[in-house]
Parts: structure tokens; C-alpha cells; sequence
């Protein structure tokens, strides 16, 4: 961005005018950015892969099997065993259960008619009583399930006994739980954490009120636009990306403030005038904020090639709102600093001509610790990076069962074992067997063998030349044991010769989400490292140091998985009483935490090294990395510790993923602003001096001092 340009944005009228802009988009988007959870989808269709077995199945079983049906159990527990009268009034009940809205006409079975049927109802001992049920609110009625389930609780009640409520229905219910106000709860305790920060690093009473204003109205115009996307042009949003969506863009967008503001305050030292030191400020810092900003939104619609519409739609979410929040620091944060003026500093005011104290700082006195022996200082930091890496051989990305995706147990577990305890099978999740109709018996004979899986269904007709069946199976529908009982049913199945047998359901799906997972990190991992080579070869005009900050990230990449490993391993056991054995991570865990770590570590070091390139024209390689660390550690540091503060919050959330990401993320944010912007790579500069701008003549040219310079003053720490 230009200096002129710059200027007539902050100037004195146009400041006005950007300030009218904001607030009116602020009423027009905020209020449909509070409408984003209506259009959340959250059903299973949703993340599914579309070229997967499991999409087959459903797409051919959609004139005959509602792909909306919902099986729902409700799951009775006495230990002094059920009486009479207690069987009486399960059966009671379960017609009052009929009329609950949403519930699917005829679908409702007594535990003597689900026994009838073949899957049980009472256990042997006497204790346990299913009823099973059906639920259908059409393609976007999955908001309704709580009042269903608050309904089932209110009818489904018996003395002395427990009930719980399973099967696809109780997942969601609980699903429901967890997401329930999520947006709200993790805007309002990120929020305060960076309040917390920004009062701790500016030292200032009424200042962090400016950029976190700055962040509402970027959150607020977002959701809007993501709204209107997703009810108007298809967007896939769902209750895990609404909540990403609102950590990112208040971390991203307090890391923009907090580079811009310290810029503007360098330069209010520098210049008498405030406008013209926030067009000097704005001059230089914007390139560094957009660049991070488009690194950021390129890594983020990569996701876009994703095979899981889940992923792939994470991915324009998240862009929009990095999009907007650019937008929103360097036009409605600029305009509000110049209006409020230089007291929005109080007590400590940058007035003109008093000398920078960043020149003297903790960074500073790091810088020149490392200059005698940068060498190594690199090769040492290195290494144990190294080490650190050596922890994500503990990760087992094979997949999590429901009771271990959650950090407490929650009602359709609790039924889970209940059934599981007493002999019972969860008929409500099954595998959904289609073939040619004059092969279905044969298809059906193959799967005897089978381990896991129950008695199939008769077999019904969905076309003239094609029918299917189910048949239950005796494991969790996310678990190992189950994916192990799809796919040697697929392979049975598909064995039988002429049948064209395909074979889908719960477990299959949550397979087959699995294997997109593993193809979406391999295709999306190296498009990601490419696309931001490109950005900082561009950025840097130069190919040794883009290199080297690539190698930088993807070892402090691997860095931070490894730790997490490890506190996923001996530490998160420790904060909650429900945490899953060893080091279990969901499939597309590595994925996201690369996504994230990748396209937000590299903003710090985006951050230093456009510093270190505007230094070098002046003072050379060496002394110019010195000046950018001094310069810039403060502000980076800062800016890190809030992006890990607000990813910390995702901890908040009782669901497994986003608490591991939330980790992950914020451990690889503090060793990239700590370790690996301010030692590794600042050693490796002071080593390899101009070689880093290779091929660019950038250091072997006279220092240039450029017109604005004339009142700068050499930072004493690089005189000394």
C-alpha cells in the first residue's frame, strides 16, 4: 500500500467516512451474523465423502430409506431388576413416545416388539428395557433434536431405574450439548483472555478498547457474509467451523493490531503530526499484515480440494473471515487511532521525539547473546526441535469411538455401555447392504462368517433389479472394531460374483471419512507448503530465505505435534476425568493442525523478515536482523501468546478434536514466536548474512536512507 494511499485513508475527513462505513456494515451484517447457527449443518451428509462407498449406498437407498431417519433408543436401567408393572409402563410410555413431534409414524417398538424382531429388547437379567424409535425432521432439521430429546426425558421416566437415551438419536442430542452456545461461549471467554493481554501489554486502561471493537465488527461482518453464503450459495457450515471460525479471526485480528499499533507508536515518536505518522505506520506495516493475511486465506482455501465436505467447506469460512479482518485492521483500526489520538495511550504517551524503547529491550539483549556464535546457536536449537519431533511417533490418527471423543460422558455413552454390559445390541447401527436382486441372498449368505455382525434383515426390493438389507453391529459406530467389521463385510460382499454389491451405514461412513482424510493429507499438506513458498518468494523477492522459513515452519511443525503428544498423553488426563487412552487423534487432526500451525506460524516470521528486508537496504543483513528482532519481538511475542490464548479456548468445548487442536495449535504458535522466529531463524540470518536474499543483490548493494529517515536514529543496542 502506498504512503499517499495510506494517508487519505486516516486523513482527516476520510477518517469519518471509514468509521460510517464500518458502523453501517457492522447493522447490516451483525444482525444476520447472529442468525450463522440456523444455517449450520451438522448431519452426517454434511461431512461426507462424495465419491465414497458409503455415498453410494445412500444416494441408492433415497427413494426407500429416508436418508434423514434418525433411530433413537431409549435405554431403561433397573438393578434390582424390571417388575411387572415396570415392563407395564415402559410399554405405556413408549405409545406417549408416538406422539412426540418429529417422530416417525409407526416406527415406534415396544422391547417385546423389538424382541419379536430379532434384536432383543429385555437383557436376560432382567434389568435392561430398550424402546426404539424413529426421528425425522426433513434436510435441516437437526436443531430440533434437543426438544425431542428433552421431550423423551420428560415422558420416558420409571422408579428407581435409569434411562438413558442412545443410538443415532442420543449421539445427536448430545452432539447438540456440546455445540449448543458454542459461539457465544467462545467469543466471550476469548474475548476476555485477550482483554487480559492486551491491558497486560500495552499497560494502558482505554487502548486494548480499540482493537478489540476493531475484532467485533470483523467477527460480526464475517458471520454475516458466511451467512448469507451458506443460506444462499451452498456453503457447508457446521458447528465445528462456526467455532474455529470466531478463535481465528479474534487471534488473527488481535495480531494485526497489535502490529499495526506498534508501528503507529514507532512512528508518533517519529512524526508531530498523528495522521501523517498512521500513514507512515500504515505505509510500512500493511504489507506484512497482508501478506500474513493472504498466507493465512491461501492455506485456508487449499482446504478446498478436500474429498470431506466438512474440510472443504472449513476452508471459504475461514478465508472470508481472515478477508475481513484485514479489511477491518487497516481501515476502521487505523481511522480510530487517529481519531481518539495520542491520549488513547494514557499513562505512557508516545510524544514526538522521545526515543523508542524498544531499542533497549529484552529482544534486544537477546539479539546480541546471539550474534558472537550464531552458527551455533541454530545447529543447538535445531537438534532439540529434533527431539522434539520424536513424540509424534506416540500419535494414533486411527480413529476415535464415541465415548472417547469426548472429554465427559455424556448420556448416549452411558447408554452405550449399558447395552454393551448386558448383552444387548445397539440395532441402531447397522451396515446397509445393496446387490442385485437375484444375487441378494448370496451377498447376504457370504457375510455369515463375519465376526461382529448380526442377523441381516429380510431382504426388500428398491428397484426392479436391485434390493438390500441390514444387518447390526456389535461395536461403537466410530471405533477400530468397527471399521474392522465394514471393511471384511465390503470384502465378503464385493466377493460375490455378478452381485454389484455396495456397502454403506454409520460405521461405513465414519470409514470412509477416514480414508478421505488420509488422501486429504497427502494432496492438501504439500499444496499448502507450496502455496506459501510462493507468497513469501513474492513477498521476500528473494529464494533462500522463503526455503529456509518453509524449513523453519515444518520443523517447528513436527516440534509441536510431538509435545502435544505428549501432554495429550500424561498432562490432559490430569485436567479432565474423561480423556482417551494414549495418544488418539481423529483422522483429520494432522491435517487441521498443519493447516493452521503452518499458515499462522508463518506470520511471525512474515512479521520479521519484512523488517529484516526494509533494515537490510539500510544496515545490512547482519545488523538490519538485529534492528528487526529489537524492533519487532515485542510486539510478535505478544501477538503470540494471544493467538495460543484464544486456540486455548477451544479446550472449553467438552469435544476431543478442537481441545487437541486447540493444544496443538497454541503449543506450535509459542515455540514459533519464542524459539523459532526470535533464536533459529534470527541465528540463521546473522550466519549466513546476505546469502539469505540469494538470488536477489539485495546486500551487496550501498545502504540506502530513504527521505522519511532523516529524524531515525541508529538503535543504540546496534551501535554498541
Amino acid at each position: 500500500m502506498h504512503r499517499q494511499i495510506a494517508g487519505r485513508l486516516t486523513g482527516p475527513v476520510t477518517k469519518w467516512l471509514v468509521l460510517l462505513f464500518w458502523l453501517v456494515a457492522l447493522g447490516v451484517f451483525g444482525s444476520l451474523s447472529a442468525k450463522l447457527v440456523d444455517v449450520q449443518n451438522n448431519e452426517a451428509s454434511s461431512w461426507l465423502p462424495a465419491s465414497a462407498e458409503s455415498t453410494e449406498v445412500s444416494e441408492e437407498l433415497s427413494s426407500t430409506v429416508d436418508p434423514n431417519n434418525i433411530p433413537t433408543l431409549v435405554v431403561y436401567y433397573k438393578p434390582s431388576g424390571l417388575t411387572d408393572a415396570d415392563r407395564t409402563e415402559i410399554t405405556r410410555q413408549a405409545q406417549e413416545l408416538g406422539n412426540i413431534d418429529g417422530v416417525v409414524e409407526g416406527t415406534v417398538l415396544t422391547p417385546e416388539q423389538a424382541a419379536e424382531q430379532g434384536f432383543g429388547g429385555y437383557s436376560e437379567d432382567g434389568q435392561v428395557a430398550v424402546t426404539s424409535l424413529t426421528f425425522n425432521f426433513g434436510a435441516n432439521g437437526w436443531n430440533d433434536i434437543p426438544d425431542a430429546a428433552a421431550s423423551i426425558r420428560d415422558i420416558a421416566q420409571l422408579d428407581g431405574a435409569e434411562v438413558h437415551l442412545a443410538g443415532y438419536g442420543g449421539q445427536a442430542a448430545d452432539a447438540a450439548e456440546v455445540f449448543e452456545g458454542v459461539d457465544t461461549t467462545l467469543i466471550l471467554g476469548a474475548l476476555t483472555v485477550v482483554v487480559i493481554i492486551l491491558l497486560f501489554t500495552y499497560r494502558s486502561p482505554l487502548l486494548w478498547i480499540l482493537p478489540i471493537f476493531s475484532v467485533v465488527v470483523a467477527y460480526s461482518v464475517s458471520g454475516g457474509v458466511v451467512y448469507l453464503l451458506a443460506k444462499y450459495a451452498d456453503l457447508t457450515v457446521n458447528g465445528q467451523s462456526q467455532a474455529i471460525l470466531g478463535i481465528l479471526v479474534i487471534g488473527a485480528g488481535t495480531d494485526y493490531a497489535l502490529l499495526l499499533v506498534a508501528r503507529y507508536r514507532e512512528e508518533l515518536r517519529r512524526h508531530d503530526n498523528r495522521h501523517e505518522a498512521m500513514a507512515f505506520a500504515l505505509h510500512r506495516a500493511a504489507p506484512a499484515i497482508l501478506a500474513s493475511a493472504a498466507t493465512v486465506a491461501a492455506g485456508m482455501l487449499c482446504l478446498l480440494l478436500a474429498d470431506l465436505n466438512s474440510t472443504a467447506g472449513l476452508g471459504p469460512v475461514n478465508a472470508i473471515g481472515i478477508g475481513v479482518t484485514f479489511l477491518v485492521m487497516v481501515t476502521l483500526l487505523p481511522a480510530l487511532l487517529v481519531i481518539f489520538g495520542r491520549w488513547i495511550f494514557w499513562p505512557k504517551r508516545p510524544a514526538f521525539g522521545s526515543p523508542e524503547p524498544n531499542t533497549t529491550g529484552f529482544w534486544a539483549k537477546v539479539g546480541r547473546a546471539i550474534a558472537p556464535r550464531p552458527r551455533r546457536v541454530w545447529v543447538i536449537t535445531t537438534g532439540v526441535l529434533l527431539i522434539a519431533c520424536l513424540g509424534v511417533l506416540k500419535i494414533d490418527a486411527g480413529g476415535m469411538s464415541t465415548e472417547d471423543a469426548y472429554t465427559k460422558e455424556f448420556d448416549a455413552i452411558k447408554g452405550q455401555q449399558v447395552l454393551a454390559a448386558h448383552g444387548l445390541v445397539d440395532n441402531s447401527n447397522t451396515i446397509q447392504v445393496i446387490a442385485n436382486s437375484d444375487r441378494i441372498d448370496a451377498v447376504a449368505a457370504s457375510l455369515d462368517g463375519v465376526d461382529g455382525l448380526g442377523e441381516p434383515t429380510p431382504a426388500q426390493p428398491i428397484s426392479d433389479t436391485r434390493s438390500y438389507f441390514e444387518a447390526p453391529i456389535d461395536a461403537d459406530i466410530s471405533s477400530p472394531t468397527a471399521y474392522g467389521i465394514v471393511e471384511s463385510s465390503r470384502a465378503s460382499a464385493h466377493g460375490v460374483a455378478g452381485a454389484d454389491a455396495l456397502v454403506g451405514g454409520g460405521s461405513a461412513f465414519y470409514l470412509d471419512t477416514k480414508v478421505a482424510s488420509n488422501r486429504d493429507n497427502k494432496v492438501i499438506i504439500p499444496t499448502v507448503l507450496l502455496v506459501v513458498l510462493l507468497i513469501l518468494i513474492f513477498l521476500l523477492r528473494a529464494l533462500a530465505a522463503p526455503l529456509i522459513l518453509i524449513g523453519t515452519v515444518i520443523l517447528s511443525f513436527g516440534a509441536a505435534m510431538g509435545l502435544s503428544a505428549l501432554v495429550f498423553d500424561y498432562a490432559m488426563p490430569l485436567v479432565t476425568d474423561h480423556w482417551p487412552d494414549g495418544v488418539q487423534v481423529d483422522p483429520g487432526f494432522p491435517l487441521f493442525a498443519f493447516v493452521f500451525l503452518v499458515a499462522l506460524g508463518i506470520d511471525y516470521n512474515i512479521f520479521l523478515m519484512t523488517r529484516v528486508r526494509e533494515e537490510t537496504a539500510q544496515h545490512g543483513t547482519r545488523k538490519g536482523s538485529l534492528v528487526a528482532l529489537s524492533s519487532t519481538g515485542g510486539v510478535i511475542t505478544s501477538a503470540g501468546i494471544v493467538l495460543a490464548a484464544t486456540f486455548l479456548v477451544l479446550g472449553s468445548i467438552p469435544f476431543v478434536f478442537l481441545a487437541e487442536l486447540g493444544v496443538a495449535v497454541a503449543l506450535g504458535v509459542l515455540l514459533d514466536t519464542l524459539i523459532v522466529r526470535s533464536v533459529l531463524v534470527t541465528a540463521i540470518n546473522l550466519d549466513l548474512g546476505g546469502k539469505i536474499w540469494w538470488p536477489s543483490a539485495l546486500d551487496r548493494k550501498p545502504p540506502v536512507v530513504p527521505p522519511d529517515a532523516a529524524q531515525q536514529e541508529e538503535p543504540e543496542a546496534v551501535r554498541a
